[in-house]
């Protein structure tokens, strides 16, 4: 059995947050994609939109993040248990890219949404 299964919450919020840390530090993505969402939630205090919108914007930004650490715990898992270049490796890392491409177009079309209803409201 894994060590981290059935550990007390604090212990896996420290594994969690290991992880977002690994993360942050390998990928710049990453960061950007944080960056990216820090700014739009300062656009939001601007904006003052209705709190569904809040909720949109915060779903489909975590969304992206969670796809980016799905990614790199893909990729990191990939190589290490088939370090050689392979094709079927490749297309798994592909596909893992294009989950974060996917959720970023969606977050995107949501900011869009948001500025359309917030000029249309003026």
């Amino acid at each position: 059995m894994s060590e981290h299964k059935n550990q007390p919450f604090l212990n896996r919020l420290r594994f969690a947050s290991a992880g977002i840390a690994a993360t942050w530090r390998s990928e710049r993505s990453f960061r950007f994609q944080l960056a990216v969402l820090v700014c739009v939630l300062g656009g939001l205090i601007a904006l003052r939109p209705e709190p569904i919108w809040w909720a949109l914007v915060l779903l489909t930004g975590g969304a992206v993040l969670a796809a980016e650490l799905f990614n790199t715990a893909l990729e990191h898992l990939a190589d290490h248990l088939h370090p050689e270049v392979d094709p079927r490796i490749g297309l798994v890392k592909d596909c893992a890219a294009a989950a974060v491409l996917v959720a970023a177009i969606a977050a995107a079309a949501v900011g869009i949404a948001l500025l359309v209803h917030v000029l249309a409201r003026r």
